[in-house]
């Protein structure tokens, strides 16, 4: 199992120098990618041009670029360059998003959402490969017909042809396509002791191609918090969790909430959405059981890090993601340190 930093997007309480540095230091640990993700503020290949730049080994991931932001010619022409500008250090992450940011923020109709991801991943493939770029599908043709477009290539030579892709995927069917169609999974809420009923999904979609799990590129982002009191950590990590749970998308659309659900916390989820979506944020953070932010979190002294990795581990993750819930950029830095050491105590790391 390899590491990974999960830097998330820009906020209030983050700048790019303090991300720059954790990549930097990430880089000099040996961790094996980080990603940089965007909502509807600061975009991810913007950071990781940036880090791609003043980083030497490390690869630069996408988790993700929305696919309703971009169309699938413009995706294929930022990962090729972001790909040409690190010395082929770039993964190409995709998702969805959710309806009120596809039809809110990008004017995007959120519909079929399984169809457009086949057919934009078809499309970028098609670009990066420098073949013909031609499609007559549901959502997308090109060129677009009687008019003047013909079918280009992409007009400069990537150190690749073939650039890792990943999605983001949370629920059974988009689990299936993942394996199907892509290198590797980006999950979030990976708890070990769930984690095979999400595989198998993962399986059925590599059986249709004619490949095991092997090879494919397992990857969580697992919120780490370092210290010797377990539930004092859990408590930095509450409010994402409610954040997700309840009011990451509709009281009808919740993928987090559903998934929850499926992890076997349906009243806790309720609960927690119905809190959250009434404006009483402390309350919903309140409900997030205990177990839930455990299960999903690195939580503790080094050595129960360094147990939990073995679990996540046995449980099919090949890269497994840190995602710092710190106070500041030296917090963060020591914590990669920790993580870094406790990989090494659990025996399982590469």
């Amino acid at each position: 199992m390899r590491l990974g930093l999960s830097l998330g997007y820009q906020t209030a309480w983050s700048t790019p120098a303090d991300h720059l540095a954790l990549a930097q230091e990430a880089d000099r640990l040996g961790y094996s990618v980080v990603w940089a993700a965007e909502a509807y503020g600061s975009d991810s290949p913007s950071m990781l041009a940036w880090m791609a730049g003043q980083t030497e080994r490390i690869d630069v991931g996408a988790a993700v670029m929305q696919i309703p932001a971009r169309t699938p010619a413009a995706t294929a022409m930022t990962a090729a360059t972001i790909d040409a500008l690190s010395g082929g250090r770039f993964r190409l992450g995709l998702g969805v998003s959710g309806p009120q940011v596809s039809e809110g923020w990008h004017g995007v109709r959120f519909a079929k959402p399984l169809s457009r991801t086949r057919e934009f991943v078809d499309i970028v493939k098609l670009a990066i490969a420098r073949k013909e770029v031609a499609y007559d599908g549901q959502h997308y043709t090109l060129p677009l017909p009687d008019g003047p477009g013909k079918a280009l290539r992409l007009g400069f030579h990537p150190p690749r042809e073939r650039i890792p892709i990943y999605l983001a995927a949370v629920g059974p069917k988009n689990l299936e396509l993942a394996g199907e169609i892509a290198d590797g999974w980006l999950a979030v809420f990976y708890a070990p002791e769930f984690a095979e009923e999400q595989l198998a999904s993962v399986r059925a979609g590599r059986a249709k191609i004619g490949k095991e799990l092997a090879g494919f590129d397992v990857v969580p982002s697992v919120p780490v918090v370092i210290g010797d009191d377990v539930a004092s950590c859990a408590e930095l990590v509450r409010w994402y969790a409610a954040l997700y749970v309840g009011g990451m998308g509709s009281r009808e659309q919740n993928f987090y909430n559903q998934l929850a659900t499926r992890m076997g916390y349906g009243d806790a989820a309720r609960e927690v959405q119905e809190l959250y979506l009434a404006k009483r944020q402390r309350d919903a953070a309140a409900a997030v059981p205990m177990e839930f932010i455990d299960r999903t979190s690195l939580l503790g002294p080094k050595e129960r890090v360094a147990e939990r990795m073995r679990e996540y581990a046995a449980a099919g993750v090949t890269t497994l993601s840190v995602s710092l819930f710190v106070a500041d950029r030296d917090s963060g830095v020591q914590t990669l340190r920790t993580v870094a050491e406790a990989l090494d105590l659990s025996g399982v790391g590469e």
